[in-house]
C-alpha cells in the first residue's frame, strides 16, 4: 500500500502561481510512476501532468502545458507541480496518483486549488 497526502493548495489571484507538494509513504520501494489530476465542481476528474519515475519523463495536457512544471523532489517519495500563470479554470480539487504507465492505483485525498479572477 502507499499513502499519498498533497499540500500546497489555496486561494490565488489570477496570474499567480503556487507549488502543490505530493508526499509518498507506505511501500514506496517500488518506483510508481506519478500524476497530477485535477477535478472541478460538475465536471469529471481530469489528467493534468505526470511524471515518469524511470527517466523523469514528463507529460502534460494541453490546457497547462508551459504553465505548469512536474518534478520530482530528491527524496523518491517526493513529487511537485509547480503552477504559474494561473487562470480562473485552473480552479478545482487537485489530486496526486501513483502508478504504473496509465494506471493509478493509489489516490491522495486532494488538496483545493483556487483561481480569482
Amino acid at each position: 500500500q502507499v499513502q499519498l497526502v498533497e499540500s500546497g493548495g489555496g486561494l490565488v489571484q489570477a496570474g499567480g502561481s503556487l507549488r502543490l507538494s505530493c508526499a509518498a509513504s507506505g511501500r514506496t520501494s517500488s518506483s510508481y510512476d506519478m500524476g497530477w489530476f485535477r477535478q472541478a465542481p460538475g465536471k469529471e476528474r481530469e489528467f493534468v501532468a505526470a511524471i515518469r519515475w524511470s527517466d523523469g519523463r514528463t507529460y502534460y495536457a494541453d490546457s497547462v502545458k508551459g504553465r505548469f512544471t512536474v518534478s520530482r523532489g530528491n527524496a523518491k517519495n517526493t513529487v511537485y507541480l509547480q503552477m504559474n500563470s494561473l487562470k480562473p479554470e485552473d480552479t478545482a480539487v487537485y489530486y496526486c496518483a501513483a502508478g504504473f504507465g496509465n494506471i493509478y492505483n493509489y489516490w491522495g485525498q486532494g488538496t483545493q486549488v483556487t483561481v480569482s479572477s
